[in-house]
């Protein structure tokens, strides 16, 4: 995963309403609900149907720590669905996306003016027309670097040149070298 998508996978676990199962049994039993069967939910995680039934038994309290993860992850990307599409239709269509950032951003400018990259700390708010096209790219399966651009352009528009207030000769902006970046909406 990239940095943008690990991003909104943290925004969205701070959407959650209620807080995922926190013992193996439980997060097993979630899973069974979900999948169906020890099989199904072996394979995602990379395990035999018998470790997991041990799992849902309580005869193993503990998996290893891979596994432990794999299984942590299966539960969160199923976690609480309808409150994450909540979340993404508000964004997308009022709320906007709030997108905090410590990275080197670089521009095409004038001749006459500085062009230089240079890291950044910027926290900017960015309509709800960005959420959608950011969310629509992920969910088609869009690269880290596309997605960077849908940021770029939106920083551009919002930050650089003040929703066409300034720096109107400014053509196109890019985010490299990402030191931090976190999405809130």
């Amino acid at each position: 995963m990239g940095e943008i998508e690990d991003a909104i996978e943290r925004a969205d676990r701070e959407s959650f309403t209620r807080e995922p199962p926190k013992t193996l049994k439980g997060k097993i039993g979630y899973l069974l609900k979900q999948l169906g069967s020890a099989k199904a939910i072996a394979q995602e995680i990379g395990v035999t149907a018998d470790s997991v039934n041990r799992y849902r038994r309580g005869a193993r309290k503990h998996a290893r720590a891979d596994v432990a993860a794999k299984i942590d992850d299966a539960v969160r990307a199923r976690w609480q669905p309808q409150v994450r599409k909540r979340r993404h239709r508000q964004a997308a269509t009022t709320g906007g996306i709030t997108v905090e950032t410590r990275a080197r951003f670089g521009y095409t400018a004038p001749v006459g003016t500085t062009d230089d990259g240079r890291f950044r700390r910027l926290t900017v708010h960015l309509p709800p027309a960005y959420a959608q096209r950011l969310f629509d790219a992920r969910d088609a399966g869009a690269s880290d670097q596309e997605m960077r651009g849908i940021i770029a352009e939106g920083f551009k528009d919002v930050y650089f040149q003040d929703g066409g207030g300034r720096a109107m000769g400014l053509s196109d902006v890019a985010i490299n070298d990402i030191d931090y970046l976190d999405l809130d909406y």
